[in-house]
């Protein structure tokens, strides 16, 4: 699979448990397969909830293709403050999350969800003390 940012980049795989996370080592936008998004919670429910909210998606970012059947994605938006904007495969494949965008969806998972955790280790989020006025 290649890189719905990056078309020409192919995606790494990262495999835990049974969580199989593709990224793209030149962007760092991580790619989801469908139901991925479910473990990582540990409840499916609550999975589509937070993914699937109401709040209104900014317009102005170029739609993205899927890594899998190369059809564009939509623009989504989780529930949350703030939420995170992320492409969904119209046929159902996945997510795609850009860079830092999974680390801000993980901030909802379960503390106790061990594949959260592990993620939560590998892509961490950014270093929000780093600007010092």
């Amino acid at each position: 699979m290649y890189c719905p940012h990056c078309p020409r980049e192919p995606l790494v795989a990262l495999e835990h448990q049974r969580v199989e996370v593709d990224y793209c080592a030149q962007c760092m936008g991580v790619w989801l397969d469908v139901g991925e998004i479910e473990l990582i919670y540990g409840d499916a429910a609550a999975a589509r909830d937070f993914m699937r909210s109401r709040n209104p998606v900014p317009r102005g970012e170029k739609p993205r293709r899927c890594p899998e059947c190369g059809r564009r994605m939509d623009k989504e938006a989780t529930d949350g403050a703030p939420p995170v904007i992320y492409d969904r495969c119209r046929k159902g494949h996945g997510f795609w999350l850009d860079r830092g965008e999974l680390a801000a969806v993980l901030e909802h998972a379960p503390e106790q969800n061990e594949v959260a955790r592990f993620l939560r280790e590998v892509f961490p989020a950014p270093n929000k003390s780093a600007s010092t006025g």
